[in-house]
C-alpha cells in the first residue's frame, strides 16, 4: 500500500494555498480593470486580454506596471463609501419631524462628534460605546 509522506502533503497544501492566492490576485486584477477610470477602453480590452490569455504573465505585469495605483484607487473608493455612509446616516437622522427633532438633531451632532474624536484616535473603541450609550438612552 502507498503512502503519502507528511512533506508531501506539506508541499501539496503549500501549491494549493499559492494556487488560491494567485486566483485572488487575478479577480483583484480583473476587477481593478474595469474600475480604472484612466484607462481607456482598448486599454482595458488589452489589459483583460493580456490577464486572460496569459494569465500569470498578465496578472503579474499588471501588477508591476499599475500596482501602485491599484492601492489608491482602493483607498478612493473606501474613502467615497465612507463618506456616502455617514451622509447618508446623517440625513436620516435629520430627518424627524415630530417634537423630537430638535433634541435629535442635537444627538445627531453630539454623535458625529464623538465618530470624528474615534476616528482620530482621541477616544477608545469602548469610551465611543459608553458615551454613545449615554446619548441614546
Amino acid at each position: 500500500m502507498d503512502h503519502y509522506p507528511l512533506l508531501d502533503l506539506f508541499w501539496t497544501m503549500l501549491w494549493f494555498f499559492l494556487w488560491i492566492m494567485w486566483l485572488f490576485l487575478l479577480f483583484k486584477v480583473i476587477a481593478d480593470i474595469f474600475r480604472s477610470d484612466d484607462l481607456g477602453g482598448w486599454g482595458k480590452a488589452g489589459w483583460l486580454i493580456l490577464a486572460l490569455l496569459l494569465p500569470y504573465i498578465g496578472a503579474l505585469v499588471y501588477v508591476i506596471v499599475r500596482g501602485g495605483s491599484m492601492g489608491k484607487r482602493d483607498l478612493k473608493e473606501a474613502q467615497e463609501r465612507d463618506a456616502a455612509f455617514k451622509a447618508y446616516v446623517r440625513e436620516a437622522a435629520a430627518g424627524g419631524s415630530d417634537a423630537k427633532a430638535p433634541r435629535e438633531g442635537k444627538h445627531v451632532d453630539d454623535l458625529a462628534k464623538l465618530a470624528e474624536l474615534k476616528d482620530r484616535g482621541a477616544i477608545t473603541e469602548e469610551e465611543y460605546q459608553r458615551a454613545k450609550t449615554k446619548l441614546l438612552v
